[in-house]
């Protein structure tokens, strides 16, 4: 199982970015999927979360209305638009996988990527 993310950067308040990560070793279309972010000195937060059909998404309120979690699974790759990003939004960014959209909620999602970091400053 290799999840990949790509897109991280750095970017001014009120700027955008668009995460991807490339998905291969599992029948992608089977798992949920969800973007999960660490900043420095706090808790793990789940970001946004993905249904396998993508048909049921769900946000942090910190990000509802900003961010828009989507996926293609023809091309087995989950992608976080970001938009009117913040300061606050400085962290590092996984996505994750699992069956279980219960698992994402925990934190325990079975796969993590490796990161991408985001940081948000002028």
């Amino acid at each position: 199982v290799q999840l990949v993310e790509s897109g991280g950067g750095l970017v001014q308040p009120g700027g955008s970015l668009r995460l991807s990560c490339a998905a291969s070793g599992f029948t992608f279309s089977v798992y949920s999927m969800s973007w999960i972010r660490q900043a420095p000195g706090k808790e793990r937060e789940l970001v946004a979360l993905i249904s396998g059909t993508g048909g049921i998404t769900d946000y942090a309120d910190s990000v509802k209305g900003r961010f828009t979690i989507s996926r293609d699974n023809a091309k087995n790759t989950v992608y976080l638009q970001m938009n009117s990003l913040k300061p606050e939004d400085t962290a590092v960014y996984y996505c994750s996988a699992d069956r279980s959209t219960l698992n994402h909620r925990r934190g325990r999602p079975d796969y993590w990527g490796q990161g991408t970091q985001v940081t948000v400053s002028s």
